[in-house]
């Protein structure tokens, strides 16, 4: 823990007389249970001198908090091509190619986008836990924020959980939606007969919230922009399924489309977010994987047959 980075926040003229506890967990917005580990581990200066979290500052203060610093990252490095659309100290964000397990789910898998950023983050000098700020499914393509630091991924986990973080997504689906935006808001729970998938449960579901628009219409199949206004687990699938515009290729919710491609046609397309450090709004586009480029050429071409196949 000898190699540490340190956050600085200089106190304004509006914090004088606050403690520093207040600033902490104020204006640099560090949880308390963070602000313990700080503590016992001397990471919280005030002038560069140990702080006390009762002491009152006065402008012109800084405060210094050590919020990075090595740690055991529990995974075995793994040399991989990674298509980084963003990264700095405190965070990376990748393009995730399809069928690429964000995280291992059992021992046996020492090949996911953790074991090869892992490597990447060795290759920096930097040994990190992995910290992805939301899910992506496995056949899912598209942008994954990933925190660096334990500051940086709790700040991004408030952001999500007060949707401040806003994630993007762009889906091909069975037949033609005929408007061109709207919202479907239905409650997604555990599926009755299989607790490994979701089904809208109106009565023992949780609140689940998308939004859509129409990018593109074919003549059986049309391209949506979706945003997700909460994060359920396979939630856009459970709900374009509810809706009766299922995703392509989805072989769990939707069994359309089966021969077009060998996964569902939904692409993670767009992140937008407050920058955990500096404050600066980041926004972070990823382009479509190359197998649901090749199937908006097959259906601006007309492949009826092979969507109803």
């Amino acid at each position: 823990m000898s190699e540490r980075k340190w956050t600085a926040h200089t106190v304004s003229a509006a914090e004088a007389g606050r403690t520093v506890e207040q600033i902490l967990t104020g204006s640099l917005s560090i949880s308390r249970r963070m602000i313990q580990k700080l503590t016992r581990t001397k990471g919280i200066q005030l002038n560069k001198k140990p702080a006390y979290l009762g002491r009152e500052v006065k402008e012109g203060d800084v405060i210094r908090a050590a919020l990075s610093f090595q740690e055991e990252a529990g995974l075995a490095p793994v040399e991989m091509p990674l298509s980084i659309l963003f990264e700095d100290e405190h965070l990376i964000v990748v393009n995730k190619r399809p069928f690429l397990l964000v995280h291992p789910t059992n021992p046996t898998q020492t090949e996911t986008l953790s074991h090869g950023l892992t490597h990447h983050f060795m290759q920096q000098g930097l040994q990190t836990k992995m910290r992805p700020v939301h899910r992506i499914d496995r056949d899912t393509s598209g942008v994954l924020v990933v925190a660096k630091t334990a500051f940086a991924h709790q700040h991004l986990d408030r952001q999500l959980r007060d949707r401040e973080l806003k994630r993007e997504y762009v889906a091909f689906v069975d037949g033609t939606i005929s408007e061109e935006r709207g919202q479907i808001d239905a409650p997604i729970g555990k599926h009755k007969q299989n607790p490994n998938l979701r089904a809208v449960r109106p009565n023992a579901g949780e609140f689940a919230l998308t939004r859509y628009h129409v990018l593109e219409r074919f003549e059986t199949a049309t391209l949506v922009q979706l945003e997700l206004e909460t994060g359920r687990t396979h939630q856009i699938r459970v709900h374009l399924t509810h809706l009766g515009h299922p995703l392509l290729g989805d072989r769990q919710y939707g069994h359309v489309g089966l021969n077009l491609l060998k996964r569902q046609a939904l692409h993670a397309s767009k992140v937008s977010f407050n920058h955990p450090a500096s404050g600066e709004v980041i926004v972070v586009e990823a382009p479509l994987a190359p197998d649901l480029v090749a199937l908006q050429e097959k259906l601006q071409k007309g492949a009826t047959s092979e969507v109803r196949g």
